[in-house]
């Protein structure tokens, strides 16, 4: 008899019994042993011998050095490999750039002669605005007319440009990569179940490890920062794009088959158009998540706002870092806008004529753009100075900025240092002590009980490898420190979020105001948060987690709101019938109803909360995070990238068993 098979025959009353006793048993174990380890286990227990630990870094940077020096494929070596790609990749980027930044020349560096300008600002300025008109009507051709007047008028538009031209050539290869490997998925199952954890190491592993690697690979410059974009944007079109196509109705399905189709027409003319809606959906997230990476990728030669945004933080000068955040931002809503409203054409299946297009069809309307732009352009190639925006018609808002962060720091600099003392010495330092006091062979134990609970033997022996791979590759402390500050900022966001989600659950008013802030909020660079948070409470753990609080708080908010929200009306009305209060609704109802999706909420708050983390090592942090980026600093790949892949650890332990918890209070509630 197998040992589930025992456990459904033991009465419930032991089982709920021993249930309840396990917990505080476990947490009453760990305080003791957090304060006292050596009185009840042997030195080796509470700290890894240094002859146990594995010298993987070293080996990885070997094989790296082997790699570049050494390794050949006959006509080649891997180096020429490597270049050819970064010399393939850097046309269409170079031609991207020409056109809308630097412009056309013969030569290079001060032996270039210039041919053509760029498109001057007034003719890309067109061209967003028809596009925004022949996808979305009036509205969005407002949306796009504001955007790009506020890249104008607050000086962004040189920087944005140069961040555009890599949107456009990393956002199409990265989604063209992912649909190729999402139909590679679709068709062998084999080959998606080798593939799904090397996605789910690179959704987790942190965004500077990716840029350790292709440094070493491809040296330093904006087609190195454009790979580690595509990679890092890539794994989601992969997956959206196998559920795009498993949603593709049976019936078509069927008929390809009955037509007679070969497997390259049945893919490229029934599949994919029939998940077109899904894939645009995909393409949306590539969009996104490249903008998301511009200002990391800056760190590599990627320029543009990302650059700016960096070296504001570096100069602690707030106005100019928030003015190109918002750039940043304001060009992610455009481009999202304009994407969504591609996707809903997509779901029709033919172009609609939008308010003002008049009577012209598709390709005539594009045929008159495009003139005008030809034209245009070449009015700026005959009027030079009518290609740049005059300096005298922009605004800056940085002063404003800076003086306001001033004000704050004279009028309440020991208001806000009594705070942040407050929280580090009776919330920060004890948990901090806490988490490095604890034996790493109880931690393990712990998490493979936790995993055993929730999910039986084989989540217990992924948890247990995960946690193993920390300890033997002699990164345990950073680690700690790393689960100390990330626990701390999750709890507190969890507090803010939820609370904040129910009362927006309940209130549709304030959720339609706390919305548009939390999208700010996921769409502002995570560097921003840094630059006014330093400048008011200086560097350090504190400092730190509430730039992380206000970065990974979002997912709290959407998901506890979504959850209340979405209780099933006939509960609501049951409870009414039984008299139930207000409160009494929420607290027995919604709540309990909500849980498996505020749990999944507090999942996605601790991958935004480990994203982040390794983001505010700039700040002084001492976890994995500073790990990563001394090894991006010093290009030691191997460092790097163990330190990347115990983050991912700490990222899949926690994924795997709150998803399994969930997935258990699901079937509990019966709504799985």
């Amino acid at each position: 008899m197998t040992i589930d098979a025992l456990e459904a025959r033991r009465p419930p009353a032991s089982r709920s019994a021993a249930s309840a006793l396990l917990w505080p048993a476990v947490l009453a174990a760990t305080a003791i042993l957090s304060l006292a380890p050596g009185s009840f286990l042997p030195d080796w227990a509470v700290r890894l011998p240094a002859g146990w630990k594995l010298p993987i870094a070293g080996y990885i940077s070997v094989f790296m050095a082997w790699l570049v020096d050494q390794a050949s494929f006959g006509l080649f070596t891997f180096r020429e490999l490597t270049r050819g790609v970064a010399w393939l990749l850097d046309w269409p980027l170079g031609l991207a750039k020409a056109m809308l930044v630097s412009g056309f020349a013969i030569g290079q560096g001060s032996q270039a002669v210039p041919i053509a300008p760029p498109l001057p600002w007034y003719a890309v300025f067109m061209l967003g605005v028809a596009l925004g008109w022949r996808l979305g009507g009036r509205p969005l051709a407002l949306l796009v007319a504001g955007g790009l007047a506020y890249l104008l008028i607050f000086g962004q538009w040189a920087s944005a440009m140069t961040t555009l031209a890599s949107v456009l050539v990393a956002a199409p290869l990265g989604a063209a990569g992912g649909l190729l490997l999402g139909i590679l998925c679709y068709r062998s199952p084999r080959f998606e179940r080798a593939l799904s954890p090397l996605l789910d190491l690179a959704q987790t592993v942190p965004v500077f490890a990716y840029l350790v690697p292709i440094l070493f690979l491809f040296g330093f410059g904006p087609v190195s920062a454009m790979i580690a974009t595509i990679l890092y944007a890539l794994p989601p079109m992969v997956r959206v794009a196998v559920v795009a196509f498993r949603a593709v109705p049976e019936e078509i399905v069927v008929l390809g088959r009955m037509t007679g189709c070969t497997r390259h027409q049945f893919t490229w003319k029934m599949l994919v158009p029939s998940a077109r809606a899904g894939l645009m959906v995909g393409v949306n997230q590539v969009i996104m998540l490249t903008l998301n990476m511009v200002i990391i990728a800056s760190m590599i030669g990627a320029g543009g706002l990302g650059y700016d945004v960096l070296t504001a933080l570096r100069r602690l000068d707030i106005g100019r870092g928030l003015e190109a955040g918002l750039a940043i931002t304001v060009l992610a809503i455009l481009l999202d806008r304009l994407a969504q409203a591609m996707a809903r054409q997509s779901e029709r299946g033919r172009v609609h004529r939008k308010e003002g297009a008049g009577r012209l069809t598709g390709r005539r309307f594009w045929l008159l753009v495009l003139a005008l732009a030809a034209a245009l352009w070449a009015a700026a190639f005959l009027a030079p100075p009518l290609a740049v925006f005059p300096a005298e018609w922009q605004l800056s808002t940085a002063s404003y900025w800076e003086a306001m962060v001033r004000w704050i720091n004279v009028n309440f600099f020991d208001a806000l240092d009594a705070f942040k003392s407050f929280v580090l010495l009776n919330l920060l330092v004890p948990v901090r002590r806490f988490m490095l006091g604890l034996p790493w062979l109880w931690v393990v134990v712990v998490v493979m009980l936790a995993g055993w609970r929730l999910g039986g033997l084989r989540l217990t022996v992924r948890v247990a490898l995960a946690t193993l791979f920390i300890a033997l590759v002699g990164l345990w402390e950073p680690a700690m420190l790393t689960l100390y500050l990330c626990g701390v900022s999750v709890l507190v966001a969890a507090a803010i979020g939820i609370p904040i989600g129910i009362a927006c659950a309940t209130h549709r008013r304030l959720w339609k105001v706390v919305e548009i802030v939390i999208d700010t909020l996921q769409t502002l660079p995570s560097f921003v948060y840094l630059i006014p948070i330093v400048m008011l409470f200086r560097v350090g753990d504190f400092t730190a987690m509430i730039a992380i609080v206000l970065y990974a708080v979002a997912p709290a908010i959407r998901y506890t709101a979504h959850g209340v929200q979405g209780t099933a009306p006939e509960l609501i009305e049951a409870g009414i019938a039984n008299g139930c209060t207000r409160g009494q609704l929420l607290s027995r109802i919604r709540l309990p109803l909500a849980a498996p999706q505020i749990l999944l909420g507090l999942n996605q708050t601790i991958m935004l909360a480990l994203s982040m983390l390794v983001i505010t090592a700039l700040v002084g942090t001492r976890d994995l995070g500073q790990e990563v980026y001394i090894a991006l600093t010093k290009a030691d790949v191997g460092r790097g990238i163990v330190a990347g892949l115990c983050v991912a650890a700490i990222a899949i332990i926690a994924d795997r068993l709150i998803g399994a918890g969930a997935q258990r209070l699901k079937n509990r509630l019966g709504l799985a």
